[in-house]
């Protein structure tokens, strides 16, 4: 009998460097449909959400990638001067310093 996952788990493909399939040891119709929600999830409705997006995420110092993922993950629209901005900003510097270690 399979093991079931942990608490915290959300079904979603290995993020690990698996040499099998693409869809790791699980079920192939369950990466597909996970392949399909995440390329939906990141294109915009329409030119002008993503015009809006891009420049909301400048007026806020972010990059568009940084700003789509925040909207998508808490459902903020952040704003210049909100606490939130400079946490993703410092956390941007850690990850850039830390690829040169």
């Amino acid at each position: 009998m399979p093991r079931r996952p942990g608490q915290g788990h959300n079904l979603g493909p290995p993020l690990d460097n698996y040499e099998g399939p693409p869809w790791g040891k699980g079920d192939p119709h369950r990466f597909l449909h996970w392949k399909r929600a995440h390329a939906a999830a990141w294109k915009p409705k329409s030119r002008d959400i993503a015009l809006f997006r891009l420049e909301r995420a400048e007026a806020a110092g972010l990059t568009y990638e940084e700003y789509t993922l925040e909207l998508l993950e808490r459902g903020r629209h952040l704003q210049a001067g909100d606490a939130r901005v400079e946490e993703i900003k410092r956390a941007r510097k850690r990850r850039r310093s830390s690829h040169f270690d």
